[in-house]
């Protein structure tokens, strides 16, 4: 009986492949593998706006407010981290090394400030996957060739009570990757691992 069913689950499973096949036969290509996207949500549609709204600030003068305005809060925007004092000390240890006169003016000031002093962390992100193989390698498992594009933007901003005194940012302007996978024997690469279900 498990035999018989097992028979009829791959003579399904035969046909779906067939008809895939078929479909990719008079479409012809690439356009029928499937692609993805992965988005980090933000104001920002490229990695140059979210860099101009990072420096449209300035140290001393932006307020909370006006940082709000542009659309940096954290209560608002998502995927913009509220760092407590502790978060700050984490990430900029005072006894890391570097002695606390060589510190950016604003980091020193504000780890003094003691519970007055906090941060905004933003991470922003975009990338799309196209497979970009043969259809018929790529179906078959033979050989699959994925291009990864996109961008990356992170920053983080320091502020004492209401007033921005430091700015950081970094990131990937342009991501360009290329992911590739061969497998010799296509379809049947991993069948040694189903003989044991089978099996049972």
């Amino acid at each position: 009986m498990e035999l018989t069913t097992t028979l009829v689950h791959g003579a399904k499973r035969g046909i779906g492949i067939l008809t895939l096949l078929v479909i990719g036969a008079l479409a012809g290509c690439t356009e029928l593998l499937p692609k993805g996207e992965e988005q980090v949500k933000s104001p920002w549609h490229d990695f140059g706006e979210a860099k101009a709204a990072v420096e449209r600030i300035v140290p001393y003068r932006t307020t909370k407010q006006e940082l709000h305005a542009d659309g940096i809060d954290p209560y608002a925007t998502p995927n913009i981290t509220l760092l407590t004092y502790s978060d700050v000390i984490l990430r900029f240890p005072l006894g890391g090394g570097v002695p606390q006169d060589k510190l950016d003016r604003g980091v020193r000031e504000c780890l003094n400030a003691g519970k007055a002093c906090y941060g905004y962390q933003i991470v922003a992100r975009e990338t799309k996957r196209d497979r970009t193989a043969n259809f018929w390698l790529d179906s078959l498992n033979f050989y699959r060739q994925v291009d990864v594009s996109g961008w990356s933007f992170n920053a983080i901003i320091l502020l004492i009570d209401d007033t921005v005194v430091y700015t950081l940012y970094g990131g990937q302007p342009i991501i360009r990757e290329q992911e590739t996978t061969r497998q010799p024997l296509g379809p049947v690469q991993n069948w040694g691992d189903a003989v044991p279900a089978l099996v049972h």
